[in-house]
């Protein structure tokens, strides 16, 4: 299903907050902390001209995320961007002065982090990004996962030093109960999504996002037409959006964002014109995406940037993760999780049938950039769903 953004506010400029949040500054900021890491390397970006020949297009370039950090995800570069970024506020107010992000090693920090605890909610990916963040500065994290959670993610969350806490229910329950315990015990919550009178953390959460966009786009040999970007509660679909509408203005390049059928939160909330919560309808294959209410931050970003919401089902996820294990001839492997290519696997929907193909502009012109969120974060489903050697799915995690 596809729906074209007819909100009121569409193609409105972002608000004052947003756009100082994801314009070529921020990314810039995220960047130079980004040099100050450990293991730091700009991840690939990749081109699939035999896909893009098989589906009618003039190009596609995919940002593999794989690789970023360690982690296997794009998300270690927000929620550990974050945890960054309020140790450095807390220094600064008890040194009375403006704490650099060049210091974030110094004694000094590290003896206001140690007195600090931070806390999340996660389906995997956001949580090991706290954790590892947390350990980084020498403070201490607690992460919430809901039943669904695999032990295997668990166990990668745990290995960066987090206690663990097990929650009934679904991912918002888990969000929910972070946030009782965090206030009950004077915790910080580093949340990838947000609510009424908390939306300052988010933003820097996907504030640490734009890095993989600037970085893309510096090494695309020309701007894309169009960008097809998977969604949960649309963190990284808004940071995306966000930042190519303030790059390039009018001339951005379509915006499509791409949502599991059984978890379709912000299609849902682009349909009624206003964020809202939709119904628990069953666990969708694609984990990292199942979530069940917009972040109001990213929210009010796609109904400003987006140009199409869409959903796909579970099926095309597999088939995605089965089509970059065996490439079409010409085009580079790539080990995507389940969540990770589902913006391909809007593009091949919108791309194979004439109407969404019309509604969207997709054309022998077109220049589609695509994002792999995340690599084979759990190698024993990967290697179930894809049938893949079991040394492709452990790769992606050395």
């Amino acid at each position: 299903m596809l729906i074209l953004n007819t909100l009121p506010n569409h193609r409105q400029p972002l608000a004052a907050v947003d756009a100082a949040a994801f314009g070529a500054q921020a990314a810039d900021d995220v960047a130079s902390f980004l040099r100050l890491r450990d293991g730091h390397a700009p991840t690939p970006l990749l081109s699939l001209p035999g896909l893009a020949r098989e589906l009618g297009i003039g190009a596609i370039h995919i940002k593999d995320e794989d690789k970023r950090l360690g982690l296997g995800s794009f998300k270690a570069l927000g929620g550990a961007y974050a945890v960054v970024r309020v140790v450095l506020e807390a220094a600064s107010a008890r040194l009375g002065r403006k704490v650099d992000i060049a210091e974030w090693r110094s004694p000094e920090v590290a003896d206001v982090a140690a007195g600090m605890t931070f806390a999340c909610a996660t389906d995997g990916n956001h949580g090991r990004s706290v954790a590892q963040g947390a350990r980084l500065v020498g403070a201490q994290s607690v992460v919430f996962v809901h039943a669904g959670v695999s032990d295997e993610r668990v166990a990668a969350i745990a290995s960066y030093g987090a206690r663990m806490v097990r929650v009934d229910g679904g991912y918002d329950a888990s969000v929910r109960e972070a946030a009782r315990q965090a206030e009950a015990n004077g915790w910080t919550v580093v949340s990838d999504t947000s609510w009424p009178g908390y939306e300052t953390i988010p933003r820097l959460v996907m504030q640490g996002y734009t890095a993989l966009v600037a970085e893309a786009l510096a090494a695309m040999p020309a701007p894309p037409t169009h960008v097809f970007v998977q969604a949960g509660v649309g963190g990284i679909a808004a940071a995306v959006a966000a930042h190519m509408a303030l790059i390039f203005g009018e001339a951005r390049p379509f915006m499509g964002v791409v949502e599991p059928s059984l978890a379709a939160c912000v299609f849902a909330s682009a349909g009624a014109g206003r964020p809202v919560k939709v119904a628990h309808a069953g666990a969708t294959v694609m984990a990292m995406l199942e979530c069940h209410e917009p972040s109001l931050v990213a929210f009010d970003i796609l109904s400003r940037a987006a140009d199409a919401f869409m959903t796909v089902e579970d099926d095309d996820a597999v088939m995605v993760m089965r089509r970059l294990a065996r490439p079409a001839a010409g085009d580079p492997a790539v080990v995507a999780g389940e969540s990770g290519g589902v913006g391909l696997a809007g593009l091949i929907k919108a791309a194979g049938d004439p109407a969404l193909r019309a509604a969207t502009g997709l054309g022998p012109q077109s220049r589609v950039f695509l994002i792999n969120t995340e690599g084979a974060t759990d190698p024993a489903l990967y290697r179930q769903l894809v049938g893949a050697p079991p040394e492709a799915a452990e790769m992606s995690m050395a």
